[in-house]
């Protein structure tokens, strides 16, 4: 039932009677009655802008609403409106989607911050084509320098067909019936008539800042290219943790300071420097359970994709050849060509790099000139060179996307960090009474006679 509150608004349909041309529409209406209707996927959703769904509470959405005595109605009508009602709590959220190549309005996005601090709703969700880190980290650069009280947050068509394909994987809707309905959820934002896309292209200054730096110029401080070009990196890592998600049906995420995770706009301005000072782009994937993270650059001097992991050297080996043959068993399978290890040695001593093919024809190899060392470390990596593609808008992200997974499914995934044995008892104190207070008693005084 419509609230008395709102003049406009139909409850959100599972088949919505919208006109063939309103992908935007129909999209948003079938989603938010998903939400509704499936337990699992609205509280997965709803839990990452902080709000509980409990058994006890109830999910409505509405489509296309106006809100009673609204005056701008035909300009600013929200596309739909959350409803979560926990006892006597109400939590709203206006709801603002676009897809296809449509990007959200900042102007559009401010009225609908107005809109929620007149008529007491909490917060305004935006959904779209675009990606961000996190919800709270909105992709809108006018969003995220606001003042306003009122919060905005953002989920990617993508991130809402990942909750769902995992949520699918791993076993967790409890009804079939729901389960069903989700399924054909996933069939249907997979569809290309929802105009719902990963992120496929870099913007155009990406080829500007690439022949930039191949002419050997510096990157100038107030470069606006770079400014696109790191925030256009920032949705492609996005969109590469939930390929690595889906694919591995676990929830990938990026790691990030915890400081560039609370002030976005930090993060665009020292991964500014690091750009103008590095020439790379950079980011780290965490996937649950995998040995470490994943290192991933992409150097403009070089046009080079690489991905890398470190494993710590085992310390229950004493040479470093045993240690090298304790990482090649690890990797005995791999067949990805271009793949190396950079070999950590102690103190300031330099860094060593092999090709995979040559350790493992002569694992000794990796003592030469470090004879009287141990390796401490290992980084196995995949660096990649690709020409002319790299600077190329679409080709760069498509062989990104290509080249990562690779790395992770031959090499990455088959990796386990070394780690001490656990201690063992020792064979004279295997007995409660051999470390009872007599037994230390005597062996004190055993060892005070023979010191």
């Amino acid at each position: 039932m419509r609230p008395d509150y709102l003049s406009q608004g139909e409850a959100a349909r599972l088949f919505p009677v919208l006109a063939t041309t309103s992908k935007e529409g129909r999209t948003t209406a079938v989603v938010l009655s998903c939400l509704t209707s499936i337990h699992e996927f609205g509280q997965s959703l709803l839990k990452s802008v902080g709000v509980r769904v409990g058994k006890t509470s109830t999910v409505d959405a509405f489509t296309e609403i106006v809100f009673s005595g609204d005056k701008n109605a035909t300009k600013d009508r929200p596309d739909g409106l959350l409803i979560v009602k926990t006892g006597q709590r109400e939590w709203r959220a206006l709801v603002e989607t676009k897809v296809a190549s449509n990007v959200l309005d900042d102007d559009q996005v401010d009225r609908y911050r107005n809109l929620a601090k007149l008529h007491g709703v909490d917060c305004v969700i935006t959904i779209s084509n675009q990606f961000t880190s996190k919800p709270e980290n909105h992709p809108l650069q006018s969003v995220r320098k606001s003042r306003s009280k009122i919060p905005v947050y953002h989920w990617s068509w993508m991130f809402v067909l990942t909750t769902a394909d995992l949520l699918i994987s791993n076993n967790e809707i409890a009804d079939p019936d729901q389960l069903y309905l989700l399924n054909e959820l996933k069939r249907f934002l997979t569809h290309e008539s929802t105009g719902i896309k990963g992120f496929d292209r870099m913007p155009a200054e990406w080829t500007e800042l690439n022949k930039l730096v191949s002419a050997s110029e510096g990157i100038p401080a107030k470069s606006e290219a770079a400014q696109v070009v790191l925030e256009a990196w920032h949705q492609e890592t996005r969109d590469l943790s939930l390929i690595l998600s889906r694919q591995t049906e676990t929830l990938v995420r990026e790691k990030l300071p915890r400081k560039h995770m609370d002030d976005p706009n930090l993060r665009i301005k020292e991964e500014f420097a690091s750009l103008r000072e590095t020439k790379r782009l950079s980011t780290t994937l965490i996937i649950p359970d995998a040995a470490s993270p994943v290192e991933i650059y992409a150097n403009l001097m070089t046009r080079t994709i690489s991905v890398e992991m470190f494993l710590r050297a085992p310390e229950d080996k004493k040479s470093t050849k045993a240690r090298v043959n304790w990482l090649l068993r690890q990797l005995k399978a791999v067949e990805t060509p271009d793949i190396h290890v950079r070999l950590m040695w102690p103190g300031s001593s330099e860094a060593t790099l092999y090709p995979l093919e040559d350790l493992r024809e002569d694992s000794a190899t990796a003592e030469t000139g470090k004879e009287t060392m141990q390796v401490l470390g290992f980084h196995i990596l995949l660096s990649r060179r690709v020409g002319a593609k790299f600077t190329q808008q679409t080709n760069f992200i498509s062989l990104l996307e290509e080249i990562v997974p690779e790395f992770y499914q031959e090499v990455g995934q088959n990796l386990v960090a070394w780690r001490k044995s656990a201690p063992k008892i020792k064979s004279k104190r295997d007995g409660s009474l051999d470390v009872s207070i007599e037994a230390l008693e005597e062996e004190a005084e055993e060892m005070a006679l023979d010191s």
